[in-house]
């Protein structure tokens, strides 16, 4: 029975609810970061530079390797020679370019969100009233100890 109820009081505390919210939210926001990168930076890049795929660069070695002729697509060149080992490294670059992107547009967006969070705290808080300046307590301090 305790194991039953130590369980309970993990599942209904705000940790494991705070975590399942951060995990749905992250995921949503996870679906919004992609489609930016997608759908609106990837088209920018891909007019600027070309379509950033290297997915078809590899190094074919060993027995096998041979009967590849030079410029064939990976798909191709695997099954021409099943028994060669094939380095497939442009799929790992164009990942990896991805990534990077990814984590641009997400950097861009948090200090975006975080400059917005600034300038609304900056509107939101009234300025505090001017008080007296240290020089000031000091002597109000003094007189005080001065009177007793």
């Amino acid at each position: 029975m305790g194991f039953i109820k130590e369980f309970k009081e993990f599942a209904v505390k705000g940790n494991a609810f705070d975590l399942a919210v951060g995990v749905i939210i992250g995921g949503a926001f996870g679906k919004i970061v992609t489609s930016v990168v997608d759908d609106l930076i990837m088209p920018i890049v891909a007019a600027i530079v070309g379509k950033p795929d290297f997915s078809n660069l590899y190094l074919a070695m060993g027995k096998g390797s041979e009967a590849i002729p030079a410029g064939t697509a990976l798909a191709k060149a695997k099954e021409l020679a099943p028994d060669a080992s094939i380095f497939a490294y442009g799929n790992f670059i164009t990942v990896l370019i991805n990534f990077i992107l990814l984590a641009f547009v997400v950097f861009l967006l948090i200090k975006g969100i975080n400059k917005m969070k600034k300038e609304e705290e900056k509107s939101a808080a009234p300025e505090a009233p001017a008080g007296p300046s240290q020089e000031e307590l000091l002597a109000e301090i003094r007189d005080l100890l001065k009177n007793k």
